[in-house]
């Protein structure tokens, strides 16, 4: 089975919502939601990844802050490892690529979303954090 390693971005606001990303049609796990990252290339970062794919897939800059997690989610043909990073947005105005629509949610909402699996570890989470329990 194939693996790929993949970064992704908790990006908050001032208010503390989180920004996330609805996956357009013709991706991989189009129509869920997700938090803005992926693929790490060979002899990258995650940290790394998360600056350049949030340029390329949203146009907006970010510094990649301390590690949040990771999880491992298995699609049947591929194994996906997420690692996610907090981020703090530093500017730019959004634009899409390869999703549809992006939302800044709240963490007590965003297992409301149809989450792309590998994401829903991270949105419990915070969540959780937002109720005040931590999984």
């Amino acid at each position: 089975m194939k693996r790929i390693d993949v970064a992704a971005a908790i990006v908050a606001d001032e208010e503390g919502r989180v920004l996330i990303a609805r996956r357009r049609e013709g991706k991989a796990q189009a129509g869920r939601w997700e938090f803005p990252g992926g693929k790490i290339e060979p002899g990258e970062t995650p940290e790394a990844c998360i600056v350049r794919e949030l340029k390329e897939e949203m146009d907006i800059d970010v510094r990649p802050g301390e590690r949040f997690g990771e999880y491992e989610h298995d699609y049947g043909d591929v194994r996906i490892r997420l690692i996610a990073h907090l981020a703090a947005y530093e500017g730019g105005a959004i634009r899409l690529a390869d999703h549809d629509r992006h939302e800044w949610a709240r963490p007590a909402d965003l297992l409301r979303y149809p989450l792309a699996p590998a994401d829903v570890g991270f949105a419990k989470r915070l969540a959780g954090a937002a109720d005040g329990q931590e999984e």
